[in-house]
């Protein structure tokens, strides 16, 4: 496996990239439905892309809810690529970016399958399970400050 790297961008110029892995993971691995999947605040979002050379083998997005107050969505590696860092490099990705925009706060929903994952990463759960596109899921927070 080669190294990958995660950029930052608009949803415009990776609209058909994030589309593509969201799609594979989300609605053809797991049955969300498309419309669920693509919920129209992409364009309100920062984007993030990890690509093993020119493929697009991650993706994961940032609203911001509150102004200090981070949201990390749609985090999503192909199944190849799960296991070989490429989930942490986007959230170190996603962080960093949450720090420069003021953010002092992350939240998410995780699914409970990979919340082990996010605790590795110092997110906290918060919340009992809950559903999320027939999905059991919790809510995970971490400060970043300090």
């Amino acid at each position: 496996m080669s190294d990958f790297e995660v950029d930052a961008g608009t949803w415009d110029e990776f609209e058909d990239a994030a589309t593509a892995v969201r799609t594979e993971v989300f609605v053809d691995e797991q049955g969300v439905s498309e419309a669920e999947e693509l919920d129209g605040n992409d364009s309100d979002a920062v984007q993030f892309l990890a690509r093993d050379g020119d493929r697009p083998v991650g993706t994961a997005r940032l609203r911001f809810p509150e102004p200090t107050v981070g949201k990390v969505e749609r985090v999503a590696v192909r199944e190849p690529y799960r296991g070989a860092g490429v989930g942490s490099a986007l959230m170190r990705a996603v962080e960093a970016a949450a720090r420069e925009d003021g953010a002092t706060e992350l939240i998410l929903h995780a699914q409970t399958h990979v919340e082990a994952f996010y605790r590795r990463l110092g997110y906290e759960t918060v919340s009992d399970a809950f559903e999320e596109a027939g999905i059991p899921h919790v809510e995970m927070r971490k400060r970043l400050d300090g």
